[in-house]
């Protein structure tokens, strides 16, 4: 399952991702992930959390992260959330490429594990294959 944390730069989307993380961990019976472009959050979320910085495994574009992130799962099937903050510095602005990746992942997770992302982009800035998972 894939969710959205949606908005512009400065709207509160890496506090409220940090918020639900730290909600997961005491919540959650499975293996939690954060994954970020650099350390932005590392020292925010609980020593529980497997963090990941993308620049340590030179992970740039949509389909590099793809192969991360199944890589991830397969290699650990007790994976049951996933968190990326700032998923645009990551893959880029193209919408279209974001759009086929969230549709990969919802497809490669099910219901066995949720991916949730920020994106900062207005929600009117979103094409529908991106907005469908808005949640």
């Amino acid at each position: 399952m894939i969710k959205l944390i949606t908005g512009k730069k400065g709207t509160g989307k890496t506090k409220i991702l940090i918020d639900q993380i730290n909600d997961a961990v005491r919540s959650t019976n499975g293996n939690l992930v954060c994954i970020e472009k650099g350390d932005n959050i590392r020292r925010s979320i609980s020593f529980r959390v497997r963090w990941c910085d993308t620049e340590s495994f030179a992970i740039e574009g949509a389909e590099a992260f793809y192969g991360f992130v199944a890589g991830m799962l397969a290699g650990n099937y007790d994976i049951k959330d996933v968190f990326v903050d700032g998923i645009l510095k990551i893959v880029g602005r193209d919408y279209d490429a974001l759009g086929a990746l969230f549709e990969k992942l919802d497809k490669l997770t099910g219901d066995e594990a949720t991916i949730v992302f920020t994106v900062s982009a207005d929600d009117s800035e979103l094409p529908e294959s991106v907005k469908q998972f808005i949640k």
